[in-house]
């Protein structure tokens, strides 16, 4: 440790967000940066733990006392050095990553200022972009093929890792280009596209194949590959490939089967986010198929990240209002949850950058019908409810509590999460991984997942 009494002397500081004046008119990162001097002064909290618990809660088994206390003393190259040891894309989770470790820090069981440990992660990396730190690797070939289903973080991650270790790794993605949920699911404003380009670029560099426009399908234990590009299909299973790896997340979004779903103007969360992304990309929509928010009253069922990003995306397409509803109570305010206390993650209240932008938030609410007229929606009919416990234990019973109300909605986004896929008994050289394997989850537990695969297929192949 550099500073063993920084921690007393130095409060937490965040670099905070560009001012709501000016982001919600674009889709740049709406997160800004510290000066060298106050990130080296940040890095410097991280205290010499006897139990270092960022450790334990990281799912990749980060280290920030190592690369905090190198970033602290001005090696740049060492930092990133430990943080790649264990993370292959911390650009990524240094953007949006909710940051478990900050959690589990001393500091924040403390005294409720844990170190800045993503923004440092951030900070390191694209330092290492900038100085030419991050470099092209080229591995010895060891002549064994593995494929990859998906190329989100968990299939990145995987093919990274194999790719390293000497496997000529190909990952086929059913979309345009690489990124998976990084690129069309997350707004611009939180992870900017150029931040993916730029990785995917140098994967390609160390020698993965990418094939764009590549949709599995499963039937029966078959693993059929559909080329848009060329109209043709084959069967991966009875490929050159000695491992394949399913890493192709989870595409079915929780529906909500209520009358009137039918109604124009009633969204999959994603529909909007995955287009938007698409229309800043270059893409054009014509005017049927584009969804947008402009000039309308907004609703928003879910009240999770992904709500969360149809908020911010939905004030700069310029709506009128937007509402946010959630079915569950509303989480505990300020750090601590005596429900849910220490080592687990703590459920209070989270207040987001979107949010901030301004949202009518409503927690206990229970969608009942879509209602429309000339077959686009106008309005939700909802109904506050309350939860009991549940005699025979489990889930709590849902009663009614208020009586129905009409929100007003040209627009309403589905937020409600995502479905875990169902996999039949493949061969022993399919593994499957990330949330296709485990349901939706967190982007860097999919990418530990991913690590971890990698290893299981180097195990096979060894054997």
């Amino acid at each position: 440790m550099g500073n063993p009494k920084a921690f007393l002397e130095i409060h937490r500081q965040e670099a905070g967000y560009r001012p709501i004046q000016d982001r919600i008119h674009d889709f740049s990162e709406v997160e800004q940066t510290l000066n060298t001097r106050e990130r080296k002064l940040q890095a410097s909290r991280c205290m010499d733990c006897g139990v270092p618990f960022c450790h334990w809660a990281c799912p990749l088994g980060n280290k920030p006392p190592e690369w905090n206390d190198a970033l602290y003393k001005g090696d740049w190259e060492l930092a990133y050095r430990l943080l790649n040891a264990t993370n292959p894309f911390p650009e990524f989770t240094g953007r949006i990553c909710p940051a478990l470790c900050e959690k589990a820090c001393v500091l924040n069981l403390i005294e409720h200022e844990p170190t800045t440990n993503r923004e440092d992660e951030c900070a390191i990396t694209e330092a290492a972009f900038r100085e030419g730190y991050i470099t092209v690797h080229h591995p010895e070939r060891n002549g064994k093929k593995v494929a990859v289903i998906g190329a989100g973080p968990a299939g990145l991650a995987a093919a990274n890792d194999l790719n390293l270790m000497g496997y000529q790794v190909t990952v086929f993605e059913k979309n345009e280009a690489a990124g998976g949920l990084l690129r069309y699911g997350i707004p611009n404003f939180k992870l900017n596209k150029t931040v993916i380009n730029r990785r995917i670029a140098l994967l390609e560099e160390e020698g993965i194949e990418f094939r764009y426009g590549c949709a599995v399908s499963i039937d029966n234990g078959q693993l059929t590959i559909d080329n848009e590009a060329n109209n043709s299909q084959f069967s991966i299973l009875n490929s050159q490939f000695d491992a394949i790896i399913i890493a192709s997340g989870t595409p079915t979004a929780r529906d909500l089967k209520a009358p009137g779903r039918e109604l124009k103007g009633v969204h999959f969360a994603l529909e909007l986010l995955a287009q938007q992304n698409r229309v800043l990309a270059g893409m054009e929509f014509s005017k049927d198929e584009r969804i947008t928010a402009k000039g309308k009253d907004v609703l928003v069922i879910g009240g999770g990240d992904t709500g969360s990003d149809c908020i911010g995306t939905a004030h700069r397409q310029g709506c009128k209002s937007v509402t946010q509803i959630e079915i569950m109570p509303k989480p505990v305010e300020g750090h601590v949850d005596p429900k849910n206390p220490w080592p687990n993650f703590p459920r209070t209240l989270k207040t987001t950058s979107s949010h901030e932008e301004g949202c009518t938030r409503r927690w206990n609410i229970n969608t009942l019908e879509f209602l429309g007229k000339d077959g686009k929606l106008t309005g939700v009919k909802v109904q506050e409810i309350d939860w009991k416990p549940n005699p025979n234990g489990g889930r709590p019973i849902m009663v009614e509590k208020g009586k129905p109300e009409i929100i007003k909605a040209e627009l309403c986004l589905l937020a409600m999460g995502f479905l875990k896929p169902e996999h039949p008994e493949y061969p022993e050289n399919v593994f499957v991984c990330g949330d296709s394997a485990n349901g939706a989850s967190l982007v860097v537990r999919a990418m530990a997942s991913g690590k971890q695969t990698a290893q299981k297929v180097h195990a096979f192949l060894t054997k």
